[in-house]
């Protein structure tokens, strides 16, 4: 369907932005089959963010499959998982953990620490908070404005899990919804936040490598496990520095005209323009996999502008 004629939906993502855990469909009319799951053994090595003996993990394709193998590995429970760095145990927003972990990344866990409470005034319509989440319920701070009213509250952190606003728990909620409920709130009042901080220990650099990998890279080795919200993970090669580009700017797209980043939104969005011909294709390429977002024409012509760049090189 062409743009400016494409049908608005109503912006659900329960089915199309969660991350849950997947099933293998079973195969019959002649349908295609899944893709096979790899056939060698994955094994990853893990350790507590805050400190820990180095553990292994296995045999998982989802988040949630992942941290329930790692609380299983250290004795704890995997609500305790705030959420996962790769190859630093130190809180850096730019080395979370997604869908995909390079074969020789080392996955550092971040579990609850201290709980805070704070009160916070909104004098500006924005708050300067950046929001993702951990694609199992706990959506965190990843980003805070210098010079904005957040930054001025020493107390909150960027890796702050928000546990509830104004006492209304937001448990399970995705990180866009948290957004526009904190955008929603009013002018020159004051609102609450329930945070909890990742336990901390003293600021130190890792404490063991897995294999050749480096403590300060991601995805060291040239393959990587793609973690899938159905069905199995899947073994792929690592994304070309052109297209990591691409989907970082599809990302900060989202951003501005949809008030989200979500990074495995924008793979997929360039994975269902990189085979089309033009702007149209693309535009029914979305409304059959993302229609519920009914993103805005000019958007789809910025991301399509984006993909073209990035086959040009």
């Amino acid at each position: 369907m062409p743009l400016g004629l494409r049908r608005k939906k109503k912006f659900n993502t329960k089915e199309t932005s969660r991350l849950v855990e997947g099933e293998q469909t079973n195969v019959a009319g002649g349908s295609l089959p899944s893709l096979p799951a790899p056939t060698c053994r994955l094994v990853f090595h893990t350790q507590l963010a805050h400190g820990s003996a180095t553990g292994r993990v296995e045999n998982f394709s989802s988040i949630q499959e992942l941290y329930a193998k790692i609380a299983g590995v250290f004795e704890i429970s995997p609500s305790e998982i705030l959420y996962c760095t790769l190859n630093t145990p130190k809180v850096d927003m730019g080395k979370l953990l997604g869908a995909q972990i390079g074969l020789e990344d080392f996955i550092f866990a971040h579990v609850k620490g201290i709980k805070k409470e704070v009160n916070v005034y909104k004098s500006e319509d924005s708050l300067g908070l950046t929001i993702t989440d951990n694609g199992a319920g706990y959506a965190f701070i990843k980003r805070i404005k210098d010079g904005s009213i957040v930054d001025s509250v020493k107390t909150i952190c960027v890796g702050d899990h928000i546990e509830a606003i104004n006492g209304e728990t937001i448990l399970g909620w995705r990180h866009f919804d948290v957004a526009k409920k904190l955008k929603e709130l009013k002018k020159e009042e004051f609102f609450t936040l329930k945070l909890i901080e990742p336990k901390k220990a003293f600021d130190m650099e890792p404490r063991s490598k897995a294999g050749k990998s480096s403590p300060g890279r991601i995805g060291t080795g040239r393959e990587t496990l793609r973690l899938r919200s159905k069905g199995p993970a899947t073994v792929e090669e690592v994304p070309s520095e052109t297209k990591a580009k691409a989907i970082e700017k599809v990302d900060d797209l989202l951003e501005l005209y949809m008030g989200i980043r979500d990074i495995d939104l924008a793979t997929t969005m360039f994975e269902a323009g990189k085979d089309k011909g033009n702007p149209d294709e693309f535009a029914v390429a979305l409304d059959e996999t993302l229609g519920d977002f009914a993103f805005p024409d000019e958007f789809v012509f910025d991301v399509w502008g984006v993909i073209g760049d990035a086959k040009r090189g």
